[in-house]
């Protein structure tokens, strides 16, 4: 649906959808992503996170525990000096185009139908709480006082590496912005001194100043403690204007449900699809897609552009740091995608949008 005007918190997605019958039992009603306890679970068809997770788990943190000793030596060209994509990202705003930068990890600052938006800012030094967890080897590609004014926030879900406290009492103008945030995960930011907050449950849409932005099932999970699994939703969101269509997948693993979100809201000018973080495999089969189930993300959801994003910024997991981007071009290149429509950026990097005529 198509929503105007929207309450501050949306209501659970059970009471918006119709019994099936006066004698029906409620749980019925209730959409196969949500269970009876409150907590959410993925998409049918999804891979299982339980599988191989005990097995891996130790040999992956002692790995991780070793890496985070060694310094990443990080490949020239990879990050903008901060004074060049600065100057870049100005002369942008001052156009009339639609443009991405890309700020690390998956954050991305987006011109889209005039709006300015803002995609899980993991903007700080560390993935985790109280100065602890992963430190990111590469500084923003924007510092937050040099950042527009956005209109627009969006956070796919509460993982650390894309929901950042530190960085969100930094960012300025809150008053302004409008955040678009899964299912239950509002108060976070309301808490926080965001006052225009909306909560949407996946295929429920917020419009605002022509565009629409919809949120769509992904193949992830949700957790800020150790007693909060699934509490709050996940997703990844369509974002439309009159001239682009650009999906934002947040995180996620690969599963069927991309080829069905390409049958219902294909097909997209731009996908920004999660390229890292996939080793060892049975241990995050279920979060995070190899660059080659990237790509047919893609591919099912009738992308023209593919954008790769959720790598180079910090070590999450045990995949050489910059294997992603690599193995990304040539699972493209294999697929038939044009070199020229498959983007690998750099930290800091602004590119216009340009888009296709819509057949839409």
């Amino acid at each position: 649906m198509d929503i105007t005007e929207k309450p501050p918190r949306a209501k659970s997605g059970r009471s918006r959808r119709k019994s099936r019958g006066d004698d029906a039992p409620e749980a019925d009603a209730r959409p196969y992503h949500h269970l009876p306890d409150g907590t959410f679970r993925n998409p049918k068809g999804s891979p299982s996170r339980s599988l191989g997770r005990m097995k891996h788990s130790g040999p992956f943190f002692l790995e991780m525990l070793k890496r985070g000793m060694r310094k990443v030596e990080v490949p020239e060209g990879h990050v903008l000096p901060r004074g060049e994509a600065v100057r870049s990202l100005e002369a942008h705003i001052d156009g009339q185009e639609d443009f991405l930068t890309w700020l690390g990890h998956a954050a991305f600052l987006i011109r889209i139908g005039g709006l300015t938006v803002l995609t899980d800012p993991y903007l700080s030094t560390y993935a985790g709480p109280a100065g602890l967890g992963p430190r990111r080897f590469v500084k923003s590609g924007i510092p937050i006082p040099e950042l527009p004014r956005v209109d627009l926030l969006v956070v796919s879900h509460n993982h650390y590496d894309h929901l950042d406290e530190r960085a969100l009492a930094r960012l300025p103008h809150k008053s302004h912005m409008t955040v678009v945030v899964p299912l239950k995960l509002g108060d976070f930011f309301r808490e926080r001194g965001f006052p225009n907050v909306v909560e949407l449950d996946w295929h429920e849409s917020h419009r605002i100043k022509g565009v629409s932005v919809t949120a769509l099932p992904v193949v992830h999970w949700s957790r800020r403690s150790g007693f909060d699994t699934n509490r709050t939703l996940w997703a990844g969101f369509a974002l439309e204007s009159k001239d682009h269509k650009l999906f934002f997948g947040g995180d996620s693993g690969y599963g069927p449900v991309f080829e069905e979100l390409g049958k219902q809201y294909g097909p997209f000018d731009t996908a920004l699809v999660g390229i890292g973080a996939y080793e060892p495999r049975q241990m995050m089969k279920a979060s995070h897609a190899t660059p080659e189930e990237a790509v047919q993300i893609g591919l099912d959801l009738k992308a023209r552009r593919l954008v790769g994003m959720h790598w180079g910024t910090v070590l999450l997991t045990i995949e050489p740091p910059f294997e992603p981007p690599v193995r990304f071009r040539a699972a493209g290149e294999a697929a038939g995608i044009a070199a020229d429509d498959i983007w690998v950026m750099a930290i800091g990097e602004t590119r216009p949008l340009r888009g296709w005529p819509s057949n839409r």
